[in-house]
């Protein structure tokens, strides 16, 4: 007999010499990986520069308007101006920049106030009806159709339609208040500066909240069955399979609609002013950039403000994806 030396496998996951190189290495995995990321961004590249000439040019021309003095009805040439739109001090000490206007202050403190309000209502009842329709329940089909009619209706006409709600005297919201005993004859929600802005809340929620429980039935839907099942065989009651299973996993897809939703909303500007146009108690940080720019016609001081909102959208973007961990591409452990 030939002896035959005793050969010892290679170990699992070790790299095996297949005549030139090594296969199964680091090495030839970060190749293919480089390559396929070299080619998604050279197919990424025409997105990319469209983007930067459909928002960046726009950004930065406004950027660059905010330190002029352009107005649309003077013909005149922007003037360099720098920081006088933000801050502006006169030879009488007095301070005329956008930073010391209480109207400004108060549109910040009046979208903040939506934002939360509103926001946080979607969310409640967001969740509410997505986990009424992920359930096997008849008409589901139906209800999932009816839960879109707000949100498919247009905001303008969904606006003018509840203007014509909390209408003073014809209105079926006031008939309301004055059955229960909560507004007199000639009062309106939307009239009364106290609570116009719980009134646009009110609306902004109605409008909106199946868009927030689209995307968070979207998440349910996600959620493996098994995993129900498993903790039904172990004696798990519904509360403790929606507060162990359910919101553990549906937080992703949760943050991330808080993120879409919040950031709308600090934008809003269709609804309240289709509502109360440029009233003080319920004018927004769009609402003052609009009045500036149209009314006033001044584009420099209006550029101004769209600045202020670029950045406080910006910062509390980056702030509540910081402290919320919020992950985008799934790749954190």
């Amino acid at each position: 007999m030939l002896d035959v030396p005793e050969v010892t496998p290679p170990l699992e996951g070790a790299p095996v010499k297949r005549g030139r190189g090594w296969a199964g290495g680091k090495g030839r995995r970060g190749g293919i990986e480089g390559r396929r990321a070299r080619t998604a961004r050279w197919l990424l590249l025409p997105t990319l520069l469209a983007l930067a000439l459909v928002g960046g040019y726009p950004l930065f021309r406004t950027i660059y308007l905010s330190f002029t003095d352009f107005n649309i009805n003077s013909g005149d040439e922007a003037n360099w101006v720098g920081l006088e739109n933000y801050w502006n001090v006169t030879e009488d000490g007095i301070n005329i920049g956008l930073l010391a206007d209480p109207l400004w202050w108060s549109s910040v403190w009046n979208t903040v106030v939506l934002t939360v309000t509103s926001v946080s209502m979607e969310v409640l009842l967001g969740l509410g009806f997505a986990l009424v329709i992920n359930s096997k329940i008849k008409g589901r089909g139906l209800l999932r159709t009816a839960i879109l009619v707000p949100w498919a209706i247009p905001t303008v006409v969904s606006a003018q339609m509840w203007n014509w709600m909390y209408q003073d005297s014809l209105g079926i919201v006031s008939a309301w208040g004055r059955h229960f005993g909560l507004l007199e004859v000639g009062q309106s929600l939307v009239a009364n500066p106290n609570t116009a802005l719980w009134a646009l809340a009110a609306v902004d929620v109605w409008k909106t909240t199946p868009f927030m429980a689209l995307l968070l039935l979207a998440g349910l839907q996600s959620i493996p069955a098994d995993l129900y099942e498993a903790a039904r065989v172990d004696g798990a009651s519904r509360v403790r399979q929606f507060w162990h299973i359910t919101l553990p996993l549906l937080a992703p897809a949760l943050l991330v609609a808080v993120i879409f939703r919040t950031l709308d909303a600090l934008r809003i500007f269709d609804m309240p002013y289709v509502l109360k146009g440029n009233a003080p108690e319920t004018m927004t940080m769009s609402i003052y950039a609009r009045q500036q720019m149209m009314d006033n016609a001044q584009f420099g001081m209006g550029s101004s403000v769209s600045v202020l909102i670029f950045l406080v959208i910006m910062m509390f973007t980056v702030a509540y994806m910081t402290l919320a961990r919020v992950d985008l591409d799934g790749t954190r452990s």
